[in-house]
């Protein structure tokens, strides 16, 4: 009995270490079951620096003539002056005229024409104005455009008007550098003559507002500052300093030619004595000089 007893438990254990081994058996085959990966997210585009707007060249302000070229490229902007022409310049002080004469600098008048025709003037400052010496523009307010022209430079003229009162001459940083920047004489300054400062036109009309835009920061703002930074630089740091609103070529004015008179015959008077003939006047007879001369 003991016997059978032992049997049957040994038979049941046995039994059971054969399903838990095969439980355990099949846990071991069963791969793991992993937690689905997370979706993958399409890469970020880059970061795009901001654009620079396009600098696209201002319509031409000269009524009846578009410029042609663009302001951003200098080569585009090469046409002849005419042999004169008049520029008419707006200023928050008023506006002043310059007349230009190209025989006086054919080179320096016809980088004027041009840039005044592509718009390069508008919103330039008056950033260098030294009392009793000179007033200074023609630095752009764009420093993109500034840059552009930084190195177009134009060959220098022959000096053959003085730097009088009311001139204008391109500035130079050396012989043949002329580019864009122009300053208007206060007074006569005629030692510039020797320097090469060839003038190209005059204020014919506001002088007088050329003498009222604001002095007072004198030679103060940083030329390289304002090449780098524009307009945003000066108005920032000197926030009374005057510029240019528009410079543009007025239209000239036709002139009509003035009508003639209408000749109406005269009527023969009637009742009337002919005239008696002139009588000749007698001819004046030379008067000799005495015949002594007095002795010293």
């Amino acid at each position: 009995m003991f016997s059978i007893i032992a049997i049957v438990k040994t038979f049941v254990l046995k039994t059971a270490f054969t399903l838990a081994a095969a439980a355990t058996a099949a846990l071991a085959q069963a791969p793991a079951t992993k937690a689905p990966a997370p979706a993958t997210k399409a890469p970020a585009p880059a970061t795009k620096a901001p654009a620079t707007a396009a600098v696209k060249p201002k319509p031409s302000p000269t009524a009846g003539a578009v410029a042609r070229g663009n302001v951003m490229n200098p080569a585009s902007l090469k046409e002849t002056a005419p042999e004169t022409y008049k520029v008419k310049v707006t200023t928050p002080k008023g506006d002043f005229v310059v007349q230009v004469t190209r025989a006086w600098a054919p080179l320096g008048a016809d980088r004027f024409y041009n840039l005044v025709r592509s718009g390069f003037f508008t919103d330039a400052y008056f950033f260098r104005i030294v009392k009793g010496f000179v007033t200074q523009f023609g630095i752009h307010s764009n420093p993109a455009v500034a840059k552009a022209w930084r190195a177009a430079n134009i060959a220098d003229d022959p000096v053959k008007e003085s730097n009088k009162r009311g001139t204008l001459s391109f500035a130079t940083a050396g012989p043949n550098t002329r580019t864009t920047q122009i300053f208007i004489n206060l007074v006569d300054n005629a030692r510039l003559d020797g320097m090469g400062f060839s003038p190209f036109g005059q204020v014919i009309e506001g002088m007088d507002v050329v003498d009222k835009l604001y002095d007072g920061y004198g030679e103060a703002p940083d030329q390289g500052m304002i090449q780098e930074q524009g307009g945003a630089y000066l108005k920032k740091n000197f926030p009374l300093m005057d510029s240019i609103r528009a410079a543009i070529i007025p239209p000239a004015t036709p002139v009509t030619p003035a009508a003639k008179p209408a000749v109406t015959p005269a009527k023969p008077a009637t009742g009337v004595a002919p005239a008696k003939p002139a009588v000749a006047a007698p001819k004046p007879t030379a008067t000799k000089p005495p015949a002594t001369t007095p002795k010293q």
